[in-house]
């Protein structure tokens, strides 16, 4: 779904709404590598494999994805948890792709260009006003929703909806083709919005088909497995290899994001598989539980001693737990085991940092060094070099990595105070004097809607 469409179909606010800083983003290395593995014959299908595409999770429980711009693929922890197969979620990065190689989204802000912000807004505003009247049966939440879209909005609705329900049938073709030249079945996309179709059977015998951002469910799913179908790949399954890490997935986001009688309700006791343990052991350490979560995630290495991940929850439940010694040696073995360890880097050098003030800040800086190669807008790894240029008394680095933590969160005011207090500390017209300098006078770029 395309950022325009996910506005105009949902019915409620999300769990959590994203502010200036921007959306409710999860970072997990174990999670984004097995991510990264889905998409990437996707991508290479697509001729889009050198394009970097990165996908972001987005902490919501709603089952959803959408694309914003070209370089991201945004998909919710709610989509990841409930996909039973590693197929459904690349059905769903199939479909995600090809708006991207459609070019989806360039051509929708030609659409959008001749409306203005105001009627942009009242747009989706409505359409959403709509869809929320046909679940609360109340009829002033409809006639509100009608006000909003009627008038002179009124073709800017019809052009717009029909544009994107046109995109989101030629995605659905685009991923098909892109899972079939990548070896790859359909089914687990087809079964998704077919999983999804049935959700929305009641609510849509009562929305008109023309104020929907996508084609009807039951039509659109019936054109999907029909073309789905057709692949030589149908059959496919996946490998036993990739399920089993696709259950560690959803065990863990369940195991973070739920609450603690409600994983125990999912991954019972009774349940000794890993999955159901790794979300216990996760659930348990969350409860402050530091012994008794030790104790499992100890089982769980021993079950499988070269998984990274398993390591690096070690070391994450002793860091958090105030024990920032203990978490280094287990840290250094997850980086030592992760294929992309750079959130890991970022995490050891926290523990390094935080367990002697002074003798391992080289260690630390050289660690977010490398990790920042791979992770150069991670805010959390300036704020770990502030410290540790702090701890070698070197107050010039220090505030300029501070400046850009700052920036890199979104909060350019506080970016800016921290720059110019940088700029006083370098010579002038030094490297660190002139990214000081960019940040102290950056202003951000006009918005494109803006009228």
């Amino acid at each position: 779904m395309t950022a325009v469409a996910l506005g105009a179909a949902q019915s409620q606010a999300p769990a959590q709404t994203a502010g200036p800083k921007g959306p409710p983003v999860i970072r997990d290395a174990e999670i984004e590598q097995l991510l990264r593995e889905y998409v990437q014959p996707i991508l290479q299908s697509a001729g889009l494999a050198k394009q970097n595409i990165q996908i972001v999770i987005i902490n919501d429980r709603a089952f959803n994805a959408f694309v914003a711009d070209g370089r991201r693929i945004f998909i919710n922890a709610g989509a990841l948890m409930e996909a039973e197969t590693p197929n459904e979620v690349i059905g769903v990065l199939a479909h995600e792709t090809g708006h991207i190689a459609g070019g989806h989204l360039v051509r929708l802000r030609e659409q959008l260009a001749a409306a203005t912000t105001q009627s942009i807004i009242a747009l989706l505003l409505g359409v959403g006003a709509l869809v929320a009247a046909s679940r609360s049966k109340d009829p002033s939440m409809g006639q509100a929703g009608a006000a909003a879209i009627s008038g002179p909005q009124a073709a800017i609705q019809n052009s717009l909806l029909s544009y994107v329900r046109t995109q989101e049938d030629q995605a659905d073709r685009a991923g098909v083709r892109f899972l079939a030249a990548s070896g790859q079945s359909a089914k687990g996309m087809s079964d998704t919005f077919q999983r999804l179709a049935d959700r929305m059977l009641y609510t849509t015998r009562f929305i008109d088909p023309y104020l929907q951002s996508h084609p009807l469910p039951a039509e659109r799913v019936r054109g999907l497995q029909e073309l789905a179908r057709s692949s030589p790949h149908w059959d496919k399954k996946d490998s036993a290899v990739l399920q089993a890490r696709h259950d560690l997935m959803r065990a863990k986001l369940y195991g973070f994001i739920e609450r603690y009688d409600a994983v125990g309700r999912r991954y019972p006791l009774s349940d000794n598989s890993v999955p159901g343990r790794y979300a216990r052991a996760i659930a348990a350490y969350r409860l402050a539980e530091a012994q008794g979560a030790q104790g499992q995630i100890d089982s769980l290495i021993q079950a499988q001693p070269q998984n990274p991940y398993f390591h690096e929850l070690k070391g994450q439940a002793f860091l958090e737990a105030g024990r920032a010694a203990e978490a280094i040696a287990p840290l250094r073995k997850a980086v030592s085991l992760a294929p992309n360890p750079s959130l890991i880097q970022i995490m050891l050098a926290q523990a390094l940092l935080s367990a002697n003030e002074g003798a391992h800040a080289d260690e630390a800086l050289a660690l977010l060094q490398a990790a920042l190669t791979r992770e150069p807008e991670s805010p959390d790894a300036y704020a770990q070099i502030a410290m540790a240029y702090g701890r070698k008394g070197d107050l010039a680095r220090a505030d300029l990595a501070s400046a850009q933590a700052a920036f890199m969160r979104g909060d350019l005011r506080t970016a800016r105070q921290l720059a110019a207090r940088a700029k006083t500390r370098f010579p002038v017209g030094s490297p660190g004097w002139v990214k000081a300098d960019d940040i102290a006078s950056y202003k951000p770029p006009n918005s494109a809607l803006r009228q």
